[in-house]
């Protein structure tokens, strides 16, 4: 009799996890790595953010809240959709999770029956999928390429529909293109999910403040509000306010599907950590200019970042619209021979080889559904994404 259950044969570990582990153990044997494979804000949570927490504790704040988070929380991330989206949610409609991760996790898990299928875009965050399989169900990955700035088409959407569609995942800005949907967009979608009463939508938010140039992505309901009954809104604190260990993530849906995930969290994690609950109130409620001071920076190092990886031989560059990721072409590098000696015939060859020998950690475009790429995470200094830059376009120049 084996002892691990079959179902964890489905799913994979983390590829993003191990070339950040990977390149951790490089630098614990001496080598010179600089990290750009995690997707992390370098900033520090803000100091109000942490004072609350602090004061959460003095108060002896330190016991069990509800499962789905205490009210104040939830009241606070009512507030927070009206204010960002217009969306109206009431408290019952809201439930606080262990970081995104887990929101995506209740959702799915508690919705899915065996052969149900679920619709995510490529290239998608290595998670979606192998919830979607943990769960039991079928992803049914739609390739957006560069040309069509990694989005969705109606078009696309309404030929990847079948009676077994339960879900639409969407991300938005994404990760790991940095893409992100405007209104307009939106609508090509929402017009073909209006047209199909069984799938659901669940949206991913969480990079929504980060967007550059003026640029606003929407909400599936600030486009289609009819399809309020059967949408999940999903954020957090993770990234627009550098909270990733703090582990808020936070949707909001119909109270019957957050009555579902309750009871699925319930006999798992239960709640979320009763400081962060503290800490995500004052994040929600306080002072919000730490965020366009982040969002300030990542603007400025994703230009740097495009423009000189535009440099180097074999690589094409598409400026994101947000999040803190851009998401590069290698396929101009396949079949050639780095210096070191090694062929690159495939974006992981070509990651570990840049890893090796150029000492820059990034991760294969494969992991994300989508082979010819790789990610680059420019939440890092400026200086370390120049010095990062120059060896990338050393590394390419010197292949032959």
């Amino acid at each position: 009799m084996n002892l691990i259950a079959d179902r964890l044969n489905r799913i994979s570990p983390s590829l993003t996890i191990a070339m950040t582990a990977k390149a951790r153990a490089l630098k614990a044997a001496g080598k010179d790595v600089i990290g750009l494979s995690s997707g992390e804000p370098d900033f520090d949570t803000p100091r109000n953010v942490k004072d609350a927490a602090i004061a959460a504790i003095e108060r002896g704040e330190t016991k069990y809240t509800d499962v789905s988070g205490t009210v104040a929380l939830r009241q606070a991330i009512c507030d927070k959709f009206k204010r960002d989206s217009g969306l109206d949610y009431k408290p019952e409609e809201i439930l606080v999770a262990t970081g995104g991760k887990q929101v995506i996790f209740d959702a799915l898990v508690a919705t899915i029956n065996p052969g149900d299928e679920a619709i995510i875009p490529a290239p998608c965050w290595v998670s979606y999928p192998d919830i979607v399989q943990l769960a039991e169900g079928t992803p049914v990955i739609v390739q957006c390429g560069q040309n069509s700035g990694f989005k969705m088409t109606g078009e696309q959407l309404e030929a990847a529909i079948t009676p077994k569609t339960k879900w639409l995942i969407l991300n938005n800005p994404c990760n790991p293109t940095g893409a992100a949907y405007n209104a307009a967009e939106l609508k090509q979608l929402t017009d073909v999910l209006m047209r199909h009463p069984d799938v659901w939508v669940f949206t991913d938010d969480i990079y929504e403040k980060l967007a550059y140039d003026g640029f606003k992505p929407a909400t599936v309901l600030e486009v289609e509000p009819r399809l309020r009954d059967r949408t999940v809104t999903m954020n957090g604190c993770s990234k627009a306010y550098a909270m990733t260990g703090w582990r808020i993530g936070f949707a909001g849906a119909p109270v019957h599907l957050i009555k579902a995930m309750d009871k699925l969290q319930g006999q798992s994690t239960s709640n979320t950590s009763s400081i962060s609950q503290a800490a995500a109130i004052e994040a929600l409620t306080g002072p919000q200019e730490s965020i366009e001071a982040m969002r300030v920076v990542y603007e400025r190092r994703r230009n740097m970042v495009v423009d000189m990886l535009n440099q180097a031989p074999g690589i094409r560059c598409h400026k994101p619209e947000g999040a803190f990721y851009v998401f590069p072409d290698m396929n101009g590098c396949i079949g050639k021979t780095t210096a070191g000696g090694k062929t690159i015939n495939s974006d992981e060859d070509f990651t570990i080889a840049l890893l090796e020998e150029a000492g820059v950690a990034t991760v294969h475009g494969a992991a994300f559904l989508s082979p010819g790429h790789f990610r680059i995470s420019y939440a890092t200094s400026d200086e370390a994404l120049r010095e990062a830059c120059t060896r990338i376009q050393k590394f390419c120049a010197s292949m032959t």
